[in-house]
């Protein structure tokens, strides 16, 4: 059987930056290994499939697969998803901003389409999130060796290393320079003979309030041992632990904040996010997460049945 994809550049407004995310916004009739096959024949850092629920208005069932395996916290795949549902048709853009819902595996996301003569421009989610922090982090020594920097490149002034988790558990790496986020190499030797493993961190989020970019306020950058050592993943999974972590600190007023967050550079696929936070004070958090997409490429796949 046959069926259409899309491939959409996410957090970006230009081809051949962002995050490349293949939708295919008609799933039905795929079963999971299919998908999972279809993931990994599109070889793509996330492939989306979708299923109309048709008891429901503007409700689609998300089901989104890396070429390894299933995901159930995604950021990215909502952008790309929504996007192309407003490209193709599919949602309808009469109104300046069109509401729709994507039920994943662990959680229900609400997302707004903001359009410009019936295009889709901005698009926003939003979650609701119960972070877990822990203060018990390895010592800037061994988090620096971990990254191959040196130990004063870690920023223990204004922040400090903290374990975050929303569902998946980041160690959180503030460093003073955005120089540092570039340069960083994961030592998995070095990781592996540390207290890293035992804080139950999967990954690394590297995290710099230094930026040479006027459009963001923090460089962020993925790194952990299933991470290629020049790789540079999507970040959009981990806007509600980095938005947790922010809100950690006794500095952080009780208010809405806004923030850009950046990944990559003008060499690597550049990706810019618009991160939005409650700050309450409360056990739960709600985040909006917004930013562009464009197409660049469509297609049809034959699944064998």
């Amino acid at each position: 059987m046959s069926y259409q994809y899309y491939i959409a550049d996410v957090f970006t407004n230009q081809v051949f930056n962002g995050a490349q995310v293949a939708v295919f916004p008609d799933a039905n009739g795929l079963s999971e290994p299919a998908m999972a096959q279809v993931a990994r024949e599109m070889s793509l850092s996330e492939t989306v499939f979708l299923f109309k629920q048709d008891a429901l208005e503007n409700t689609w069932r998300m089901r989104a697969f890396s070429p390894y395996a299933e995901i159930d916290h995604t950021g990215h795949p909502v952008i790309a998803a929504a996007y192309v549902l407003g490209s193709n048709g599919t949602l309808d853009l009469s109104s300046e901003n069109a509401a729709l819902v994507f039920e994943q595996n662990t959680s229900t996301v609400k997302v707004k389409v903001g359009s410009v003569n019936g295009k889709p421009h901005l698009i926003q989610y939003t979650r609701q999130v119960s972070p877990i922090i822990d203060l018990y982090a390895p010592t800037d020594q061994e988090t620096a060796n971990i990254l191959s920097l040196s130990e004063d490149e870690i920023d223990n002034e204004k922040f400090n290393v903290r374990l975050v988790s929303c569902g998946f558990p980041y160690l959180v790496v503030p460093v003073l320079k955005y120089e540092s986020v570039r340069k960083a190499r994961f030592n998995f030797p070095l990781w592996s003979q540390s207290s890293a493993p035992q804080t139950a961190a999967q990954e690394i989020l590297l995290v710099s309030p230094e930026t040479p970019y006027a459009d963001s306020d923090f460089a962020v950058r993925l790194l952990g041992p299933n991470i290629g050592i020049h790789q540079d993943p999507p970040v959009g999974s981990t806007m509600a632990s980095f938005a947790s972590y922010l809100c950690s600190f006794d500095f952080m007023r009780h208010a809405t904040h806004s923030y850009a967050i950046e990944r990559g550079d003008e060499n690597v696929r550049r990706s810019v996010l618009n991160l939005e936070l409650d700050h309450k004070g409360e056990d739960t958090l709600t985040i909006r997460v917004a930013g562009e997409a464009v197409m660049v490429a469509d297609g049809n796949m034959f699944v064998p049945e």
